[in-house]
């Protein structure tokens, strides 16, 4: 007779903690330092990608981010007025990019579901990095109503999509998302993104062992060859409403295996410095890396830590400055947007904040115990994007 299974448990609390106060010494015209320069933490890594959450709410159900149970029919959203403005949310992202931020990622909750989201898009690609380069502009979807905002998307200037698929076996993908949505019409938006040149496309799967583990293999002989790049997640801590469980993370190194059953693969170099994603290349007949069958990518976000070199901050939808994706609390700066402050004293917070982040999260995680994320309390990813 099998053991039981332990009962899942999912605190309820308000899933928006509080924010910091930004220390006034951050921003006091008599503390400024330069309001341009490149940033540096504590961990001598520098500032280069700013993630932005526009929309707090989710069509979709998906219980390792959006539990049902949590997130009913009465759930409470922010009011609209709390909300960053398109125009507040630019002129911070301006004062991110003179401090080094070259990569913008607009998030949610479902950012296509935020109204008229291509006016953000085009406002936030007219802005230059101090040498006069356009920023690497993206978007991470569920898919759901991208095949009708892929040519708005692209027209205002937005580069490429991300979009999170978890399995092509259309019943597994309508348990996954909870809302009975069909895969074939994320596919579609695929599609749709595709034919107006919102590329290069990838294609995030959270992998839960046993729930949509099966759906590895389909995935990448799917996307194998296609031009679109699958990455595949490990089911991480985040938040605490999803009830995460050690023993339901498949590690990224069973999942390349797996792969190299029936798709040889060779490593490939990252791309870019923090990178977060160990890329694969599918491999000729040979063993060499292939370029015309593309490659697939993990993510070891449990298994293997990156924090070493992790460069991104996360901006909520509400205003609020996260320096990790498994922080507790982030430093408000809506308040200093809506107060009196000037850009130079938005630049000097954003500098003195970033100056002083120490966060490992992960590397810490990988050295204890590992626990179901209940004694410390996180903030929801549907919160600040992923």
């Amino acid at each position: 007779m099998s053991a039981p299974q332990p009962q899942r448990v999912i605190p309820l609390h308000d899933h928006r903690p509080q924010a910091l106060a930004v220390p006034e010494i951050a921003y006091q015209a008599q503390q400024r330092s330069s309001a341009h320069g490149e940033l540096a933490d504590q961990r001598g890594r520098a500032l280069r990608d700013l993630r932005i959450s526009v929309t707090d709410k989710c069509n979709f159900r998906c219980n390792y981010c959006m539990p049902k149970e949590i997130f009913d029919k009465d759930y409470a959203y922010l009011p609209h007025s709390a909300l960053l403005s398109f125009e507040e949310i630019t002129r911070l992202a301006r004062q991110f990019v003179a401090r080094g931020v070259q990569k913008i990622r607009l998030t949610g909750g479902e950012p296509l579901l935020r109204k008229h989201v291509e006016r953000l898009v085009e406002q936030l690609a007219s802005l230059r990095t101090p040498e006069g380069k356009p920023l690497d502009l993206t978007l991470t979807t569920n898919g759901s109503l991208l095949a009708k905002k892929a040519r708005a998307l692209k027209d205002a200037g937005l580069q490429r999509v991300t979009v999170s698929l978890d399995a092509l076996d259309d019943t597994v993908f309508r348990q996954m998302n909870d809302v009975d949505f069909p895969v074939a019409d994320v596919l579609q938006g695929i599609e749709a993104a595709r034919s107006v040149g919102l590329g290069p496309i990838k294609i995030n799967m959270v992998v839960k062992r046993g729930t949509n583990d099966h759906q590895i293999l389909p995935m990448a002989k799917f996307f194998r060859g296609g031009g679109l790049i699958l990455r595949i997640i490990e089911y991480m801590d985040v938040g605490a409403t999803n009830g995460w469980r050690m023993d339901e993370v498949l590690p990224s190194a069973d999942v390349i295996a797996r792969l190299q059953t029936e798709l040889p693969l060779v490593p490939l170099q990252a791309s870019q410095p923090g990178e977060t994603a160990q890329r694969w290349g599918y491999a000729d007949a040979h063993g060499r890396f292939d370029p015309s069958l593309g490659e697939v990518g993990v993510i070891s976000s449990v298994t293997q830590a990156f924090c070493s070199d992790c460069n991104r901050a996360r901006l909520s939808t509400e205003g609020q400055l996260y320096l990790c994706l498994f922080a507790g609390l982030g430093y408000d700066l809506r308040s200093l947007l809506r107060g009196n402050a000037t850009d130079a004293d938005l630049a000097n917070a954003i500098g003195h904040i970033w100056q002083g982040r120490s966060d490992r999260y992960s590397e810490l995680r990988s050295a204890q115990v590992p626990d179901t994320g209940a004694a410390r309390k996180r903030v929801e990813m549907s919160y600040i994007g992923g």
